[in-house]
């Protein structure tokens, strides 16, 4: 008898998932342990697993559909075996094709003078008659990152609906300059899109909205010496990064020091590891630092557990490991919950300076910038050139106060400036 797969609840606030990628297709052998498919929750994208063996018969939804926990999606069965009729849970108004819509453009409309001329549509009507072209969320946005009109893609879906493989075997349409316009001008390859906004996205509105009206923020900002910290990751990577992994061999980032610093910080200035409980406000116990990886569709911010109680080379290890697994789209719901401070760090993109919005409930969050080269004064009042690093904070005034934010900063920049101080 066949079993049914349903959509799994994968994290406390989901109630819908986006079916994003099938893994398995019908008549695939499966076995427990293989994942299915990948579903786009409410805070990110992961993997279905199969608990069953033997053949799966039916997939029940298709790539960019969005489906209720709980509803099925693929029977596993035994070869031959018909699949079990199902039915959803979605609502009326969502039953019919949940999948993105662009309006093509009518035939008699006239073009810009300066727009390039796309080639005529293979097998696309829809593009001459001014209907509506049926596109899964995944498949548009694929098409939006790399400059295909939908038009002219051919849909192997249902109804003929795109899906990300026929995106992916169409080509770019070439820009071509007008016949006035002198050889060598490029012609203009911009467009107006519409973009699907997906269940991350969404979440990630919805909390960082909440927190930015609720959590009143307050801003500081420090100016950290980096070259003794430049200095101490040159010395490590230089004596480690060469040894294999059994003799010690490792490789520290900028984004490794920092973490051990915040965590070290926080063993001086407690008050700022804090969160907003409504009623009361709760002091942690123990540093559960988040920070933030981007992936294609967002920002997640897997967490270190008890970073004040791990030394360097733990916290790198970790979080090479995390940050590898939120761009696999492989973290769990509990690697990525349960913080008590974070840390975001733009310097990799030579941002010198900005201010994070707060994770919730976190007191704080720290933001990291790039380490510039800029004339300092030393302390024999000399103009040199240094290397400084800024480092913005943003605090919830409702759990700590400035006093508290500048205490933080104060103990963060000391031990940045004495790195060798986070290693005993």
């Amino acid at each position: 008898m066949a079993t049914l797969i349903d959509m799994p609840k994968l994290s406390d606030t989901m109630t819908v998932g986006t079916l994003v990628r099938w893994l398995k297709n019908e008549g695939d052998p499966v076995t427990n342990g293989d994942m299915i498919a990948e579903v786009e929750t409410d805070k990110a994208t992961m993997e279905v697993e199969c608990f069953d063996e033997g053949i799966l018969i039916k997939r029940y939804c298709g790539e960019g559909d969005e489906i209720a926990v709980g509803d099925p999606i693929a029977a596993i069965g035994e070869a031959g075996e018909e699949a079990p009729a199902v039915t959803s849970s979605a609502p009326a108004a969502a039953a019919p094709e949940p999948v993105a819509v662009v309006e093509a453009p009518a035939a008699a409309a006239p073009a810009p003078v300066a727009a390039p001329a796309a080639p005529a549509p293979v097998a696309a009507p829809a593009a001459s008659t001014g209907a509506r072209i049926k596109a899964s969320p995944l498949a548009k946005k694929i098409a939006a990152e790399k400059g295909i009109d939908l038009a002219t893609v051919q849909g192997s879906g249902p109804g003929g609906r795109i899906l990300k493989e026929d995106v992916l075997k169409a080509k770019p349409v070439a820009a071509s300059p007008a016949a006035s316009a002198p050889a060598a001008a490029p012609a203009a390859t911009l467009e107006a899109l519409e973009i699907p906004v997906s269940n991350m996205r969404k979440s990630i509105g919805k909390a960082l909205v909440a927190s930015k009206t609720q959590a009143p923020h307050f801003y500081l900002q420090i100016e950290v010496n980096g070259a003794p910290l430049a200095k101490l990751r040159a010395e490590l990577n230089g004596k480690l990064a060469d040894l294999p992994p059994e003799q010690g061999g490792v490789k520290f980032s900028v984004n490794d020091l920092t973490l051990k610093a915040a965590a070290e910080a926080v063993r001086r200035v407690p008050a700022i590891n804090r969160s907003w409980e409504g009623d009361t406000i709760k002091q942690h116990a123990n540093v559960h630092l988040a920070f933030g990886v981007a992936i294609d569709d967002g920002l997640v911010t897997p967490v270190i557990r008890n970073a004040e109680t791990k030394g360097l080379r733990e916290i790198g290890a970790e979080a090479k490991v995390l940050i590898k697994k939120a761009r696999g789209k492989k973290l769990t719901p509990n690697e990525m919950s349960g913080s008590t401070l974070t840390v975001t760090n733009l310097g990799m993109f030579g941002i010198s300076d900005f201010y994070g919005i707060i994770n919730p409930n976190n007191a704080a969050i720290l933001s990291i910038g790039a380490t510039i080269k800029k004339p300092v004064v030393n302390e024999h009042d000399e103009i040199v050139v240094g290397q400084v690093m800024k480092i913005g904070l943003s605090g919830d005034h409702r759990t700590i106060d400035g006093a508290v934010g500048a205490q933080y900063l104060q103990a963060l920049k000391e031990i940045l400036e004495t790195p060798a101080m986070m290693l005993v």
